[in-house]
């Protein structure tokens, strides 16, 4: 997996991007999933803050894949209580 991806220009966390890649690939509607955004949170979760790449990167993936209205709301919400606890 490659550690950055550059998508016009800007540097993602290409591990965050190949995760939402797959998770949306294949089977189901092709939409984030509750059970998908907790695998995305527990991808970004995996270091102990949530830098600024991070963050561009779950802004690029909100903005650029398809969500389920509840996933969307659970993930912003858990993002945000865990960002304010680092």
């Amino acid at each position: 997996m490659a550690y950055y991806k550059t998508i016009d220009g800007k540097k993602y966390d290409g591990e965050l991007i190949e995760l939402a890649e797959k998770l949306t690939s294949g089977g189901g509607d092709g939409r984030i999933s509750k059970e998908d955004a907790a695998q995305l949170l527990d991808a970004v979760k995996d270091g102990s803050s949530y830098t600024d790449i991070e963050k561009d990167t779950m802004s690029y993936i909100r903005d650029n894949f398809k969500w389920t209205e509840a996933a969307d709301e659970w993930f912003r919400t858990e993002i945000r209580k865990w960002a304010a606890s680092k």
